[in-house]
């Protein structure tokens, strides 16, 4: 028998002294498991995806320097370590898996397939590589499989043919809605071509827009699932490999729902989104409404409550409701609260503008200047406190617009900026009765129940409702996942039962925004077509459906 150890680590990416410390401390973990091999995910060293980083000469160097001081570190007689890392060779770069084994770099895997879609664009800055070959260790020949590798049959098939008896699949695999079963089918698929146990080890942890649910798991020679790891958070665990390459039965955690998935990414991005780019905490402007409420309740259990404060800017078209909202939620996060009011801003700019707008009735610019006042002053307060700025709103109205450059959408990030208004309703009933695994926030409901139930409104003018401007969010929601998520056609859409004309304006508005989209933070992926990296549109763009 051998023991391996999946090593789903949270690294973070460019941080090569942090990440080899991790892998050590993993190593450590390892070697009291009485482990043979170590498993890193893909790239686990530098981090993923490292984009034009790997570009760099003087990263490449330092890269290999710490791999090296890697290497060294299993003379010692402990476990033998697979670790992703960058590989340079004869002029080219490959994403590969190295074994590092008796004090040396033993042994190379490079990765085959390059995915070159969605959020991923390897083709930019690695080489591919032909087929590669079983690496022997302990009488037994592995078969590394890279990410990508594991989704088509010939890499599996050829590392059979070569006499493999076990495969071993590093990864780098972001999450998304219904991933997790995505990549359990693939691994299936080349167990039933092979008929070989396949282990599979992902990374966690969030970089940027993409976050990383971990979620590592082992399948047996049958296809049965031997081994299943925690979901959103890192994790060493031992994976016994029989006789012959067949897996034993380990440990096995139960999937989240899908909220519960939804509501760990947002806390998981979020987190490490902040604390890998050292701010101190956040800030916010909690209007009493549904989108900054669920803001604030990812905010205060990601990063703890203290860390999070709040600002509610009325303005004379404010509601009591909203006044009295916003102070409750605030009370029940935990979460530092002030308020200013904008009426004096927007005094202001009114009688510096009024000169230029002779003439011209009021209109939505008024409107944005609210929205920009209230922009302004957080910014104000973002830079005075050090704090960064959150933005809250939610994907069905990025998709439309339906927000103010330089205004709500000031801001570093976006917790929401993959999460459709239905979803949003759907997530803060969810919370208020569930207190996620890892929050920091408090038990119990975290907003007031009329949050939810009273109709969303921007408050920009009297009695005003989203639904002024917009079709209902059930109805929205549902023709921009066909748009943005599908492709769809206006006919097909209109097939379903949806309205044509109605398809259509949503249709027009989506691709007037675009604009708007490019300037928007990054934020937390979620869905299979994300705004930014997964869905590329130009501006400038004069077909119409």
């Amino acid at each position: 028998m051998i023991r391996l150890c999946l090593a789903q680590l949270d690294p973070t990416l460019g941080d090569l002294p942090g990440n080899a410390a991790k892998i050590m401390a993993a190593r450590e973990q390892a070697k009291a498991m009485g482990a043979d091999l170590l498993v890193t995910s893909e790239l686990a060293l530098i981090g993923y995806p490292p984009e034009d980083l790997v570009k760099k000469p003087a990263f490449l160097k330092a890269a290999h320097a710490h791999l090296e001081m890697l290497a060294q570190a299993t003379s010692d007689g402990g476990p033998a370590m697979l670790v992703g890392a960058p590989w340079a060779e004869d002029g080219k770069l490959y994403n590969a898996a190295l074994l590092l084994e008796g004090g040396k770099i033993a042994q190379v895997v490079r990765k085959v397939h390059l995915p070159n879609y969605g959020v991923f664009d390897e083709m930019r800055v690695f080489d591919a590589a032909p087929l590669q070959e079983p690496i022997p260790f302990k009488g037994l020949k592995l078969g590394v499989l890279i990410c990508e590798d594991m989704w088509y049959a010939d890499v599996s098939r050829h590392l059979k043919a070569r006499g493999a008896d076990i495969l071993i699949v590093p990864n780098g695999s972001p999450f998304e809605l219904d991933k997790p079963g995505l990549r359990v089918a693939h691994a299936k698929a080349r167990v039933g071509e092979t008929g070989l146990a396949l282990v599979y080890v992902n990374q966690m942890g969030g970089q940027d827009e993409l976050v990383f649910d971990g979620a590592s798991f082992a399948l047996g020679r049958d296809a049965t699932l031997k081994l299943q790891a925690p979901f959103w958070q890192e994790a060493v665990l031992p994976c016994n490999i029989q006789a012959g390459g067949d897996v034993a039965v380990g440990k096995i955690v139960t999937p989240p729902t899908d909220m519960c998935a939804i509501y760990q990414a947002m806390m998981v991005g979020l987190r490490d989104y902040v604390q890998k780019n050292r701010f101190p905490g956040v800030i916010l402007g909690l209007s009493g409404g549904i989108d900054s409420a669920l803001t604030a309740a990812v905010a205060a259990d990601a990063l703890g409550p203290d860390k999070v404060h709040t600002v509610m800017m009325p303005s004379p078209y404010t509601s009591q409701e909203s006044l009295e909202d916003a102070k409750a939620c605030a009370d029940l996060l935990g979460i530092g609260y002030d308020m200013v009011g904008i009426e004096p801003a927007m005094q202001a700019f009114g009688q510096m503008l009024a000169p230029v707008f002779v003439g011209k009735s009021a209109d939505i610019t008024e409107e944005n200047i609210q929205a920009r006042s209230r922009g302004l002053l957080l910014m104000a307060i973002s830079n005075k406190l050090g704090l960064m700025l959150l933005t809250t709103g939610n994907k069905s109205e990025m998709s439309v617009g339906y927000a103010t450059l330089y205004g709500d959408m000031c801001g570093g990030y976006s917790v929401l900026k993959d999460v459709y208004k239905m979803t949003v309703f759907a997530l803060c009933r969810w919370r208020n009765a569930n207190q996620p695994e890892g929050a920091l926030g408090p038990a119990g409901p975290v907003m007031p129940e009329r949050i939810i139930t009273k109709p969303p409104s921007a408050e920009l003018k009297p009695n005003q409702t989203d639904q002024d401007s917009l079709p209902p969010y059930e109805v929205l929601d549902g023709i921009l996942q066909g748009l943005v998520e599908n492709e769809a056609t206006v006919e097909s859409l209109a097939q379903k039962g949806y309205d044509e004309a109605t398809v259509k304006r949503v249709a027009r508005m989506l691709d007037l925004a675009e604009y708007k989209r490019r300037q928007a933070p990054p934020g937390v992926k979620i869905t299979s077509r994300a705004f930014g990296r997964d869905r590329r549109y130009p501006i400038t763009n004069a077909f119409r459906p």
